[in-house]
């Protein structure tokens, strides 16, 4: 079922890192299709032209592409700085980026590996975040962070990405009770998402895909662009101003917890 635009978004500036990959572009025809206006960050360009060319297509937005490492501090001072430059506010920031090495156990990890989860996810959102913190003041704006079930849950085989994501929860949090006096929320989602990669692998062993879909009680994986970016699309709209410091499990009830 596709949900109708409400148009929540027009007027707003929504910046999100990791713009090039596929959940992150779902998230951004959802923005886009409210009149949003994009940011796009990420360290290749390839995935973000895409992107820009068809949100701008499909539904005529302005969107702007930076090449930004989240783990180097003035490349993101700097893009946060063009962004404003460019155009003017900042009204919500999404953290999407994050990258690791999953499928090695916990001790398989070398240091290497999880600085590559810690740097990628926790350090970006801690530095987007805190350069972004000035201009969301203006606006009163709203973070959006990705955390995963991975985390929540311990999956095997994802101790440096769950480290990571973990960590984003509990900066999210804090940033909530520092920032609320501002009136910015923060919060954060935790998505089941169908992607590529997954279809891909769900070819490869549609038993144990099958099984996986069986155990979700809404029994599908998540839409990234009507399921995930929806709820993001609420999340910094003015329907969420009373919302903030909690996790939302956008997981078809998989997640659910009491």
């Amino acid at each position: 079922m596709t949900v109708e635009s409400c148009k929540r978004m027009v007027g707003k500036v929504v910046v999100l890192t990791g713009g090039g990959g596929g959940i992150a572009r779902g998230v951004a025809r959802a923005f886009a299709s409210e009149g949003a206006k994009m940011v796009l960050t990420d360290i290749f360009q390839g995935g973000m032209d895409v992107t820009k060319a068809e949100l701008e297509e499909e539904f005529g937005t302005e969107v702007l592409t930076l090449i930004v490492d989240g783990a180097e501090e003035e490349q993101v001072e700097k893009a946060l700085a063009k962004t404003v430059e460019h155009f003017g506010q900042i009204d919500v920031l999404i953290n999407s980026a994050q990258t690791s090495a999953s499928g090695l156990t916990l001790i398989q990890h070398s240091k290497e590996d999880f600085d590559k989860a810690i740097y990628s996810g926790l350090y970006a959102t801690f530095f987007f975040m805190k350069h972004a913190f000035p201009y969301l003041r203006e606006t009163e704006g709203s973070v959006i962070n990705f955390a995963s079930g991975a985390g929540l849950s311990g999956n095997p085989g994802q101790s440096s990405y769950g480290a990571a994501k973990e960590a984003i929860r509990g900066l999210s949090r804090v940033a909530a009770n520092e920032w609320g006096v501002y009136n910015i929320n923060v919060n954060v989602v935790a998505p089941l998402v169908m992607t590529d990669k997954l279809a891909a692998w769900g070819e490869e062993n549609p038993e144990m895909f099958e099984k996986n879909i069986k155990s979700i009680p809404l029994g599908r994986y998540g839409d990234a662009q009507q399921d995930i970016g929806r709820v993001c699309v609420f999340l910094g709209s003015d329907d969420a101003r009373y919302l903030t410091g909690d996790t939302i499990m956008i997981q078809g009830g998989l997640g659910m917890r009491p």
